[in-house]
């Protein structure tokens, strides 16, 4: 992350487009913002100029109206933030701020960013693809590449389907099985350890002191 801006305030600014998804990624603004004094959460919500195509996102009702659309990302918000209740840090986290804009949601999303010198940017990634993902593009991947913060994309957790993407594969059973027989002792299951490379040796550290006990830091296969 960056550090904090000019006027001693750390700036997150998140997408929201009222789906499962955004609340997730509105929780995870929340609560990094509480990781620094003085910080902020700017939720946006950006309608669309047209809809055609667009079915993906669960618009509020009366979006076409700002009033209407900021009283349903005030009740957002604030739902969120009782959700999480004792995780957060009032003390930190000053204030939560909702924004309502028409147009491109990634473009707006960096823009405001820009005006606010956010510190991060927090988006969802639904993780569409094939022809939705031609159509419409990946708001987070683009906002990835406008803003000029640090950008956090969140998604679900789902290494089970990783296979659907052909440059990962999903975890290996065994190794998997292995784990959780060992508690986590030993990291992969003997076809996998084949395949290690040379183990290297790390030391632990606290406060600049290293200790003098030393252990082997199994590597990941070199492959299958």
């Amino acid at each position: 992350m960056s550090s904090v801006g000019a006027m001693g305030r750390f700036i997150v600014v998140v997408g929201i487009d009222f789906s499962d998804l955004s609340n997730r990624a509105l929780d995870q603004a929340l609560e990094s913002a509480c990781c620094r004094d003085n910080a902020e959460v700017h939720g946006v919500y950006v309608e669309p100029e047209s809809w055609v195509g667009v079915g993906l996102s669960r618009a509020p009702a009366a979006a076409t109206k700002p009033e209407v659309a900021l009283q349903q990302l005030q009740a957002r918000a604030s739902e969120r933030v009782r959700a999480l209740g004792a995780k957060l840090d009032g003390r930190r986290l000053k204030r939560v701020v909702v924004h309502f804009r028409r147009g491109d949601a990634a473009g707006n999303i960096a823009q405001l960013a820009a005006d606010l010198d956010a510190d991060l940017v927090v988006v969802g990634s639904h993780g569409h693809r094939g022809l939705e993902r031609l159509l419409l593009g990946s708001v987070a991947e683009r906002v990835a590449r406008l803003a000029r913060c640090p950008v956090w994309i969140v998604r679900p957790k789902d290494h089970a389907t990783a296979g659907r993407v052909p440059e990962i594969e999903p975890p290996c059973p065994e190794c998997v099985k292995r784990r959780q027989e060992t508690g986590a002792a030993d990291l992969w299951c003997a076809r996998h350890s084949e395949h290690h490379v040379r183990p290297h040796r790390y030391s632990y550290a606290t406060n600049g002191v290293y200790a003098t006990s030393s252990a082997a830091y199994h590597a990941t296969p070199e492959g299958n």
